[in-house]
């Protein structure tokens, strides 16, 4: 086919080609050409004056040479790079020529007599010469040193001395913002839910603004306050309360400024912050994620002097070196204290590590109400059911949530915020937006609403275990349904978790697959459990190798990692056993997520009709909360489930 295209596409220019000539009428064409441009190429006669000379000033290279040859040039003068001459004539006439290269001139013109001479090159053309050769550097030169000026200068602007570098030369200055007198806006008024940290900075700010009160016992003020704790708990919130109820010069920078692409630059920056710091004690300086330059040092791979470690060694010696920084405050935050470097830790540094922690339920009470802050709420918000609905939830949680709440009121066109848009923001949050207009068939969502009653009833009848406060089959996000769980304050506060309560995790996770499988057969059990096996697979590899309650691993943290995650990612670590060990472990997995699934097959089996009657509500509603769920449970006067495996039920595909 190919071969064929390439002959039509021959064929085509062939037809479009024009027509033979006979090769005698081509000569003859050709001919007639060559005659008329013989005839284009001879000179046009030359206008000379009155002593046979060419008029004019610019002569051509044929009739200065017969010039020449007829003595009536007495000089020329060739050009320096000899590309012209310019003539002087016996009859003092001056005209200049283009020289083609002819390397017999200059003996025609010895041979005539006539003097002969190089010009040197005007100065006017050196002058222009050399500023040509020298724009284009001035020019890259200048633009070079507008942007660092502008870079190092537009920072701070003309009030901070943040921004007293202006050159190119200025990489060495400090970025810190500088004000004299703090102007953030915030108070101590605005942080609430963290008590115990507010309490320790107020007393910076009370030694600074009352310093004889704390002398007079022989106190000497902290030199450095470390604010530790999850992102989004208000770290930087409180550090700006701070700077707005000091009264004292503040000084505030990201750690990350320190670093430039010049060695040595961090450490010229460290410097050049505690010089303007010292001018202005007493004061306080605030470095945010501060574990970008104060990172354990020795641990990178550029080895033991690289520009990090320069940096953080000037920050050490600023803090508690041999001079010392009499009245100069270090306020700090960081999300990772467990990298931070052992010296900068150490009391004369950072005397004080002030934890930060996520709000409790009467702490979420006092950050809602702050963020709630000229918001027109509804008499129905109650800011204690949302507290207790959202544990775990950090400051810059409670202020999306308020914020997503205005949003939504706004989009329906209402004049206030309800608990309604409450509610709907706080499932945007944390399961993602609902896909409106997402239509489902009937067989998927009978197949949803079964899956989700299942999760629910197992949650509901295990005892020891979270409350229901909310099924939803209203797809979001990737998830068909949902169903929600109030996790206990007290074990979110605490961290600790029984084996009951992970076991009923377990159990409660399977409960969607076992109620698919109860009503629709094993053969049309569908992947939506697959999330939950990961949960629960998870959980209990968790259980053997951390914590402990295997029988045959016993109390040994066989898994233990190469040191702290970083907030609870433990991603990418090998596991720190043999062969042997890892099928041990696995079988022990397997033991657990079997005895989890029939626990909750048991207990579905056992209460089948409460299933049916959940799934129905779900079906017609799409929505159950969890006071509505809890009537339906005490309707059908359903039991706790007591713990005890049935040997006589089979787990599904327990051969694969």
């Amino acid at each position: 086919m190919a071969v064929a295209t390439l002959a039509s596409a021959g064929a085509a220019k062939a037809d479009f080609a024009p027509a033979s000539e006979p090769t005698q009428a081509v000569a003859e064409q050709r001919g007639e050409s060559n005659s008329i441009f013989a005839s284009q190429s001879q000179e046009a006669p030359a206008v000379t004056n009155a002593d046979g000379l060419p008029e004019g000033t610019n002569w051509r290279y044929s009739e200065f040479i017969r010039a020449v040859t007829s003595g009536k040039v007495e000089r020329v003068r060739f050009s320096k790079d000899g590309s012209a001459l310019q003539l002087t004539a016996v009859n003092g006439a001056r005209a200049t020529v283009i020289l083609p290269n002819d390397p017999d001139l200059v003996d025609i013109l010895a041979k005539n007599g006539v003097d002969i001479s190089v010009s040197e090159g005007e100065q006017q053309g050196n002058v222009a010469s050399l500023i040509g050769n020298l724009l284009f550097p001035l020019v890259a030169f200048g633009g070079l040193f507008f942007l660092f000026r502008r870079a190092q200068g537009g920072e701070g602007g003309m009030g901070g001395m943040g921004g007293m570098g202006g050159g190119p030369m200025d990489f060495g200055k400090s970025k810190s913002k500088f004000q004299e007198v703090p102007e953030t806006g915030v108070t101590f008024a605005d942080v609430a839910g963290v008590e115990g940290a507010k309490l320790e900075l107020q007393e910076v700010v009370d030694f600074l603004k009352n310093p004889d009160k704390y002398t007079a016992l022989g106190a000497k003020i902290p030199k450095g306050c470390l604010l530790v704790g999850p992102p989004g708990t208000g770290k930087t919130l409180i550090a700006k309360a701070v700077a707005g109820e000091a009264g004292v010069p503040f000084f505030s920078c990201a750690a990350s400024e320190f670093v430039e692409l010049f060695v040595g630059v961090g450490a010229s920056r460290v410097r050049d912050l505690f010089e303007k710091a010292k001018a202005k004690a007493p004061c306080i300086i605030f470095i945010d994620e501060i574990d970008a330059v104060g990172r354990q040092r020795g641990s990178g791979m550029g080895g033991g002097n690289d520009e990090r470690e320069q940096t953080i060694n000037q920050l050490l010696t600023e803090m508690d070196g041999f001079e010392g920084n009499t009245g100069v405050i270090v306020l700090a935050a960081t999300n990772r204290p467990d990298v931070l470097d052992s010296a900068l830790l150490r009391p004369g540094r950072f005397d004080r590590q002030v934890t930060v922690d996520r709000p409790d339920v009467a702490g979420r009470i006092r950050i809602l109400k702050v963020h709630a802050r000229g918001k027109t709420l509804a008499k129905d918000v109650d800011f204690d059911k949302i507290s207790r609905r959202t544990p775990g939830f950090t400051g810059a949680d409670l202020e999306n949530l308020m914020n997503e709440s205005a949003i939504l009121a706004a989009r329906r066109g209402l004049t206030e915020i309800s608990k309604e848009e409450i509610a709907d923001a706080l499932e945007r949050i944390i399961a993602g937006a609902a896909r409106e207009g997402a239509v489902m068939s009937e067989k998927k969502k009978r197949l949803v609403a079964y899956h989700e009653a299942g999760h629910a009833l197992v949650g509901a009848l295990m005892p020891d275990y979270d409350p229901v406060t909310k099924i939803s089959i209203v797809p979001r996000g990737n998830a068909g349904g949902l169903t929600f769980f109030a996790p206990s304050e007290e074990r979110l506060e605490s961290g600790l978790y029984s084996r009951t309560y992970l076991e009923n995790q377990m159990a409660v996770a399977m409960g969607g697959r076992v109620a698919e499988e109860l009503i629709f057969g094993a053969e049309d059990v569908t992947t939506g459990a697959s999330g939950d096996f990961q949960q629960v697979t998870r959980t209990a590899r968790m259980m053997v190798e951390q914590m402990g309650f295997s029988k045959r691993i016993g109390q040994i943290a066989i898994k233990t990692g190469g040191g702290q995650s970083f907030l609870g990612n433990d991603a990418g670590r090998a596991a720190d056993y043999s062969a042997t060990t890892a099928g041990i472990v696995d079988e022990e997995v397997k033991i657990l997520v079997t005895a989890a699934y029939r626990r909750a097959k048991d207990l579905v089996q056992e209460n089948i009709a409460v299933l049916h009657a959940v799934a129905e509500v779900l079906m017609e509603k799409e929505n159950i909360d969890g006071d509505e769920f809890e009537q339906i449970m005490l309707k059908a006067k359903s039991e706790l489930y007591l713990k005890a495996d049935n040997p006589t039920i089979t787990v599904p595909y327990q051969s694969a």
